[in-house]
C-alpha cells in the first residue's frame, strides 16, 4: 500500500483547492498517483453538481464589466445557495474571470458561456470543480453583451444588483461620467425600457387595465373611465422608462434632459439590469 504523507495531502490541497480529506481520500483511492487523484476529485465534483441539482440557488453574485475601449459590456450573474458562498473570493474571482473573458471573446448570450474555454478547461468544467470544492450548487443564471459608441457600467455595493448601459455618442462631453451616472440610475430606479416605445404592449396594455380597474373602484363614471387609464398610463411611463424618469441626482429634470446637457443627440440604445431574488 503506498504511503500517503502529509506533505502529499497538502501538494494536492495546493493544485485542486479541495479539503484536506477529500484530498488524503483522492491519494489512498489512486495509490498516491496525482493525475488520478485529481481526475477523482473531479468526478467527485460531478456527482455532486448532480445530487445538487435541485437545490436553490438563489444567492451569488453580479458584475458588469466593460472592455477598455467601452465598446462593449457584459453583465453577469453567477448563483449559489448561500450568502456565505457568494462572499467566498475563489467563487468572486470565478465569477470575474468568465466575464473578462467572455467580454473579451464577445460572447454574445448565455447559452456560449458554458463551453467558453479558460486555461484550457471549458467554464462547465470549471463550474463541475468548483461545486466540488465548496459543496453548493453553482451556476450561471444571467449574461447578456450589449454594443455601442459607448457603454459603460456600474456595480452596486456588495455586487447584488449591477448595469450596463449603451449610448449612441462617445464624444459627448464628460461621457464617462455621465455614463456612470446613468448606470447608477438605471440600478437604483429599474425602468422597465429606454422610452414609451420601447414598453412592451403586453405591459401596456397591463396597466392600461389596471387603470380602468382602479378608476372603476373609485367609482369614476364609466365614460371617462379610458381617459383616466390613459392618463394613469403617462404616469407608468414617466416612473418607469429611463429617458422619462427623473434624475436621481437633480430631480428637477428628466434623465433624457441631463443627457442633453452633454450632447443636444446624445441618448441610450440599451440597457441591461441584473438584481439578486429579483
Amino acid at each position: 500500500m503506498t504511503k500517503i504523507t502529509a506533505s502529499d495531502v497538502n501538494k494536492l490541497r495546493q493544485m485542486t483547492g479541495a479539503g484536506m480529506m477529500d484530498c488524503k481520500k483522492a491519494l489512498v483511492e489512486s495509490e498516491g498517483d496525482f493525475d488520478k487523484a485529481i481526475e477523482n476529485l473531479r468526478k467527485k465534483g460531478q456527482k455532486l453538481a448532480s445530487k445538487r441539482a435541485d437545490r436553490d440557488a438563489n444567492e451569488g453574485y453580479v458584475l458588469a464589466k466593460t472592455s477598455p475601449c467601452h465598446k462593449f459590456a457584459a453583465i453577469i450573474m453567477m448563483n449559489c445557495e448561500t450568502d456565505f458562498v457568494a462572499k467566498n473570493q475563489e467563487f468572486i474571482d470565478f465569477a470575474n474571470n468568465v466575464t473578462e473573458q467572455a467580454l473579451k471573446e464577445k460572447i454574445a448570450d448565455k447559452e456560449q458561456i458554458t463551453s467558453l474555454s479558460i486555461n484550457g478547461r471549458t467554464v462547465s468544467e470549471h463550474i463541475t470543480d468548483l461545486i466540488g470544492k465548496i459543496g453548493e450548487k453553482i451556476e450561471i443564471s444571467h449574461y447578456h453583451l450589449i454594443e455601442a459608441p459607448y457603454c459603460e457600467a456600474y456595480n452596486h455595493h456588495g455586487n447584488k444588483i449591477a448595469s450596463a448601459v449603451a449610448f449612441n455618442k462617445s464624444d459627448a462631453d464628460n461621457i464617462q461620467e455621465v455614463g456612470k451616472n446613468i448606470a447608477m440610475q438605471i440600478a437604483a430606479m429599474n425602468p422597465v425600457a429606454v422610452d414609451k416605445d420601447d414598453v412592451p404592449q403586453e405591459v401596456v396594455e397591463r396597466e392600461i387595465e389596471i387603470g380602468k380597474e382602479q378608476a372603476r373602484e373609485e367609482g369614476k363614471p364609466e365614460h371617462i373611465i379610458q381617459k383616466i387609464a390613459e392618463g394613469k398610463l403617462e404616469k407608468f411611463y414617466k416612473d418607469n422608462t429611463l429617458l422619462n424618469q427623473d434624475y436621481i441626482k437633480e430631480a428637477k429634470q428628466s434623465v433624457k434632459a441631463y443627457l442633453a446637457q452633454a450632447h443636444k443627440d446624445l441618448t441610450v440604445t440599451a440597457f441591461k439590469r441584473l438584481e439578486l431574488g429579483a
